[in-house]
């Protein structure tokens, strides 16, 4: 539960627009400094420009569950923040917040599949987050007929989750390594392949997509954007 002006601003900050450099290319804003999670969306560090998901895999609007996401990088880390809107939370009963959970994707979960190689894009890390703070991360290879068990890969990422339930909103904050993404040592105008998910909601549910994958997967890898680090 957060207080009446925190849920003011929150409101506030989730109706300006987000805006990207240009379509397909979502900014991550440089950070001199680490900074504890909290899935507060009002914070100083957290006062970015961003992303907005409004629409389904095959790029038509999903009225009721605007999703916004904002990230941040440092030398270490990228930093990346969603705030969603929901109908009906579809929970894991019995969370588990000290280790991975598999199959995480069964329930409500933000997620993010991204890479840094641009000649092989079959290759990519997939990393997602619920609602109450589970998490799982995977080591993608869509060359191999069961990629999917990629999640025993470990990235050393941290999540936090807290939800609004009066706004009908949860936020959700990852922490990832960069290192677990990319070689390259991080600097402004590096680009990694990227897209965004939200999945919500019980049967019939709501899968949501930043940039549409036009398919029922959302492993379609020639459908991703760019993630630009920025200073």
């Amino acid at each position: 539960m957060v207080d009446l002006p925190m849920r003011l601003l929150t409101l506030l900050l989730m109706s300006l627009p987000a805006l990207a450099a240009e379509p397909g290319v979502f900014l991550t804003h440089h950070s001199d400094r680490e900074f504890e999670l909290t899935a507060d969306p009002s914070a100083t560090h957290w006062r970015v420009a961003g992303v907005v998901i409004e629409n389904d895999r095959f790029g038509k609007p999903v009225p009721g569950h605007r999703t916004e996401v904002r990230s941040r990088w440092t030398r270490e880390n990228l930093y990346i923040l969603f705030s969603c809107k929901y109908k009906d939370l579809y929970l894991k009963p019995n969370p588990v917040m000290d280790q991975e959970t598999n199959k995480l994707w069964e329930w409500d979960v933000a997620e993010v599949f991204v890479g840094a190689d641009f000649d092989n894009i079959l290759r990519y890390r997939e990393f997602q987050m619920s609602p109450q703070g589970e998490w799982v991360d995977l080591d993608i290879d869509k060359s191999k007929p069961r990629f999917a068990e990629g999640w025993v890969w470990n990235s050393g990422m941290k999540v936090k989750a807290r939800i609004d339930h009066d706004a009908k909103m949860w936020f959700g904050e990852m922490m990832i390594p960069i290192r677990s993404i990319d070689t390259r040592p991080p600097k402004a105008g590096n680009e990694m392949r990227i897209n965004l998910y939200h999945i919500q909601g019980p049967e019939p549910r709501n899968y949501l997509a930043w940039q549409a994958v036009h398919n029922p997967s959302y492993h379609t890898p020639e459908r991703f954007g760019r993630l630009r680090l920025v200073e």
